[in-house]
C-alpha cells in the first residue's frame, strides 16, 4: 500500500483552522479579556516574550489580517492555480508558507538560546509554549501551505483524480 498525499482540502483546513483560531484569540483579546493570563503584561510575554501592547489598534489588523489569509488559503485549494484569481492566491499561500517557515526558524533559534528580540523578563513561560506549540505549529503551517501551493488542480478535481481501488477477484 502506498502513502497516500495529503489532499489540498485537507492541507487547507488544517492551514485554516489554525489562523481562524489564532484570530478568535486577538479578537477575544482586543475586548480587553487577557485571559489566560491574568493581566496585559504575562499576556504579553507569554504569547510574544516581549512587553507589547495588547490593544484593538494592535490586534484588530491582527485578526483581520489572519482571517484574511485563512480565506485565500481556502480559495486557493478550493479554485486551483488555473483559476483568474490563482496566481495572487497562489502568492499569498506562497507568503503564509514562507511567513510561518520564518517565524518557525526564529523559534528554534529561541528555543536554542538565542536571545534576540526577547525581553528578559518574559520567563520560561514563553520558552515552553514556544518550544511546545509555536514553533511546531509554525513549521507545520509552513510544510503545509508549501505542500498546497505545489498541487497543481483545485479540490473539485479530486475526486477525480484518485485512483479507483482495486477489484478483489
Amino acid at each position: 500500500m502506498r502513502p497516500t498525499r495529503p489532499t489540498a482540502t485537507t492541507l487547507s483546513a488544517a492551514i485554516a483552522t489554525v489562523l481562524t483560531t489564532d484570530a478568535l484569540l486577538h479578537l477575544f483579546w482586543s475586548t480587553d479579556s487577557t485571559w489566560p493570563a491574568q493581566d496585559v503584561t504575562t499576556l504579553s510575554y507569554a504569547v510574544l516574550g516581549a512587553d507589547v501592547p495588547f490593544t484593538p489598534p494592535v490586534l484588530l489588523p491582527l485578526a483581520t489580517m489572519l482571517l484574511t489569509g485563512s480565506a485565500l488559503v481556502v480559495a486557493r485549494a478550493r479554485l486551483g492555480r488555473r483559476h483568474r484569481l490563482g496566481r495572487l492566491l497562489q502568492a499569498a499561500t506562497l507568503a503564509i508558507g514562507c511567513g510561518t517557515a520564518v517565524r518557525g526558524l526564529a523559534g528554534l533559534a529561541w528555543a536554542f538560546g538565542a536571545r534576540a528580540g526577547l525581553d528578559d523578563g518574559a520567563g520560561d513561560t514563553f520558552y515552553w509554549l514556544n518550544l511546545a506549540l509555536y514553533t511546531p505549529l509554525c513549521l507545520a503551517m509552513s510544510m503545509a501551505a508549501l505542500l498546497l501551493a505545489a498541487t497543481n488542480d483545485s479540490t473539485k478535481n479530486e475526486t477525480a483524480t484518485e485512483e479507483a481501488p482495486a477489484r478483489v477477484r
